[in-house]
């Protein structure tokens, strides 16, 4: 019998990208290839790329030649949204084999096999965004306790510095029925817990297919979806929203996690800007004050609810009086951590066309000092919840020391190690704050 080929894999950006990595992986799998890991030399390397900033395309030629050292006459496919945004420059990178677009990424081996004995070739398979107008459904496995499952795709929003439109397409999503079978699988896989992501997830309902670029028309809400699956029996202890718009993350919603055992008090909601003047110019569909009585109203009924939130700093026409202004908005919000990024200009945006852009030491001071207002949240909400208790999922062991897991509310715990704990779910005393990580003690029955 013939020694398989063996494939290797790395994913660039988000949860959405890692869970269509992971199906993809199993594609080659069942066609009977050896996945390996990256740093092992591979026949096959398959990197899945982000572009929501110029770090990230960066990112991706850094990975290209990494697989090439590793592997020098290996067969590079580049996917994903930089490589919908920008396939000829893909192909120009010195070793890449093949470029898929959004509507070809999961045909990629049909594409592989058409290869042949081609090195470095540069070959592009990347068809107009709107091609990609189906559904396909994806979720990630792996060795980790927690699944990510793709329910949603695509993005009807134009916000003016946003690029996914282009690279994803319409939003379209999965039927409830699927994502219920889907539920069904990932939990016979022993995982205890799911995130569901989206590219813009609480717009869940379009269909499953876009036709001739006409929004699909809604055929459930995200509130159907998470009724459905909070219903549905399955061995799934943990349901957690990845990402939420403040404009979607109704009051519904809101009070239906409150009531919920099964979907977790925690949110991602994405900001932005706390200033009204720069919401305007990047096109979001609120201002600031739905979004603070958005956290009012997770804070007012779960009290101990995690609430992260993203923002960009150093737009275009940002003075530094809106940059105070936002600051000061995000710092008196009752939330917990911050993902901060700074500005970079996109191509065919209308954000890289406005006027007054701000310099880059700017952008980046202003990124550092919002980075530091997030530690300090982040161990305020950490203090609150020490010399309590509660549910942690234990995802893995580490160097044979100790454990680590997530509470419900994603507080990140540490714990004495003892490897047939792993993927069980116990509870936590949590006791001291160390290196912005809580130790914990595990309870006994008669103490929790």
């Amino acid at each position: 019998m013939s020694t398989p080929k063996t494939v290797a894999f790395h994913t660039l950006g988000c949860k959405l990208n890692f869970s269509e990595t992971s199906s993809i992986k199993r594609q080659f799998e069942n066609a009977g290839f050896q996945s390996v890991d990256f740093e092992n030399g591979a026949d096959i390397y398959v990197i899945n790329t982000c572009s929501v900033t110029d770090f990230a395309d960066k990112k991706c030629r850094y990975e290209v030649r990494r697989a090439l050292r590793y592997s020098p006459y290996a067969k590079i496919v580049v996917i994903g949204c930089y490589a919908q945004l920008k396939p000829k420059e893909i192909a120009e990178i010195p070793g890449v084999d093949l470029v898929l677009g959004a509507a070809e990424k999961f045909e990629v081996l049909h594409y592989v096999e058409e290869l042949g004995q081609a090195h470095g070739k540069g070959i592009v398979k990347a068809g107009e965004v709107t091609r990609a107008n189906t559904f396909q459904d994806a979720f990630s496995f792996g060795d980790r306790t927690r699944t990510f499952l793709k329910v949603q795709d695509g993005c009807n929003y134009k916000c003016s510095f946003c690029t996914i439109p282009q690279a994803r397409g319409k939003s379209r999503s999965d039927t409830i029925d699927n994502v219920l079978q889907n539920i069904d699988k990932i939990s016979a896989l022993g995982t205890k817990e799911i995130v569901l992501t989206g590219v813009n997830l609480g717009d869940f309902g379009n269909g499953t297919e876009v036709i001739e670029g006409i929004i699909p028309k809604k055929e459930a809400l995200f509130i159907d979806l998470i009724q459905a699956i909070d219903q549905h029996p399955s061995g799934i202890e943990r349901f957690r929203i990845s990402s939420i718009e403040p404009n979607l993350c109704t009051d519904e919603v809101i009070e239906f996690v409150a009531k919920s055992e099964k979907f977790v008090p925690h949110f991602h909601i994405p900001l932005q800007s706390g200033c009204n003047n720069i919401l305007a110019a990047m096109k979001r569909r609120y201002k600031r004050e739905l979004y603070l009585s958005r956290i009012n109203k997770i804070k007012e009924i779960m009290p101990h609810a995690c609430i992260g939130v993203d923002v960009i700093v150093g737009f275009p026409g940002e003075t530094h009086e809106d940059f105070l202004d936002s600051y000061n908005f995000i710092n008196e919000l009752d939330v917990n951590y911050l993902h901060v990024f700074t500005y970079s200009e996109r191509a065919n945006t209308p954000a890289a066309e406005l006027p007054n852009p701000v310099d880059m030491n700017t952008r980046r001071e202003r990124n550092e000092r919002l980075r530091i207002l997030s530690e300090k949240k982040l161990r305020q909400f950490y203090e609150s919840h020490l010399n309590t208790t509660r549910t942690v999922l234990i995802e893995k062991g580490h160097d044979n020391t100790y454990l680590s897991g997530y509470t419900d509310n994603y507080i990140k715990v540490k714990f004495d190690f003892d490897e047939c704990l792993i993927n069980a779910t116990l509870p936590i005393y949590l006791d001291e704050i160390q290196d912005n990580v809580v130790l914990g003690k595990i309870m006994t029955l008669s103490e929790s």
